[in-house]
């Protein structure tokens, strides 16, 4: 079975929609472990609003936190603090998708990190680059600490309009497998999320 967890190269780079794309593909279980802020509209009631097929479950946080900041903040408004060893993968038979939160150094508590979680987790990482000035450094720096932890990366995922020149200069050096782009989307809806869900299938199995 397939487990990835779904992290970017910063914070509104398009994970949440990335992940309602591959958990479709997939007819994978999904998992948002931390949820800061917006618990009315979580990333988990997206994602289930996106989400078409009949065999996904939806797994509930480890943590959710009333603040919509960095969870290290959310969690000390709230009078806890995150505990990465509190915090294990849902049991399944299914495919699993894992969503981040932000980028790979948020914060987590005083000392730990996503990317301490993704460590921890143990399972291999999609990463969601979006082109904007600056994209490159951060996308190329992304990779440099997943590897860098010895961390499995499946591919990049690019969400946006398309950058030839970006998207070639990333491969290049990365040497990473181009799983594919999600173009802007004007109108988000299940039979959006199922057509691309299934151009992106086969680079996911």
């Amino acid at each position: 079975m397939k487990k990835y967890f779904i992290t970017g190269i910063g914070t509104d780079v398009g994970k949440t929609i990335a992940a309602s794309i591959i958990t479709e593909a997939l007819e994978a279980d999904y998992w948002k472990p931390i949820q800061a802020g917006d618990l009315d509209t979580s990333d988990t009631l997206k994602v289930k609003a996106l989400v078409g097929n009949t065999k996904t479950v939806f797994h509930t946080e480890a943590y959710r936190l009333n603040h919509p900041m960095s969870p290290h903040a959310a969690a000390e408004r709230d009078g806890v603090e995150i505990n990465l060893q509190s915090i294990k993968l849902p049991a399944t038979q299914n495919h699993l998708v894992v969503e981040g939160a932000g980028g790979l150094l948020v914060p987590l508590n005083r000392k730990e990190t996503i990317l301490d979680l993704i460590t921890q987790l143990g399972i291999e990482v999609i990463l969601v680059s979006r082109h904007y000035l600056g994209s490159i450094n951060h996308t190329l720096m992304s990779v440099e600490l997943l590897k860098n932890r010895n961390i499995a990366i499946k591919g990049i995922l690019f969400n946006g309009a398309e950058n030839k020149d970006t998207e070639s200069i990333i491969q290049e050096i990365t040497g990473l497998t181009i799983l594919g782009r999600i173009d802007e989307l004007e109108d988000l809806n299940k039979g959006v999320i199922s057509s691309i869900a299934q151009e992106l299938k086969k680079k996911l199995l």
